[in-house]
């Protein structure tokens, strides 16, 4: 298997468990809000670090740093991933239409407010 394919696979691993991870607020995964921007694999020194890029939908988000932990705990609960590092942005700011289509059923279905 090529390297690049076993970071793919890595890659779907860290988004599954990504899906695990919610704001206690909203009733979607933090993946599917689009609150994760990018997922970096990349070698150094033998280990394989993770590099998560996210934002908030709020600068203000009471829970930033506590979001922030879950995110890189459940990135180094990946086999293989040696290291987490996650880089909060708020440049692009977070708007609704980062959410797929499957949180917005979701923020639908259980009367949350949509801010659209």
């Amino acid at each position: 298997m090529s390297k690049d394919a076993n970071f793919d696979e890595i890659k779907e691993q860290i988004i599954k468990n990504l899906k695990n991870v919610f704001d206690p607020e909203i009733p979607a995964n933090i993946y599917d809000l689009g609150l994760i921007y990018n997922i970096d694999l990349e070698y150094k020194n033998n280990y394989l670090h993770a590099i998560i890029e996210m934002t908030l939908t709020s600068p203000a988000c009471p829970v930033a740093e506590s979001l922030v932990e879950q995110v890189k705990y459940v990135t180094l609960a990946v086999d293989l991933v040696d290291e987490a590092k996650v880089n909060l942005t708020f440049n692009p700011p977070w708007s609704p239409e980062k959410m797929t289509e499957e949180a917005r059923e979701v923020m639908g279905a259980s009367g949350a407010a949509m801010p659209f």
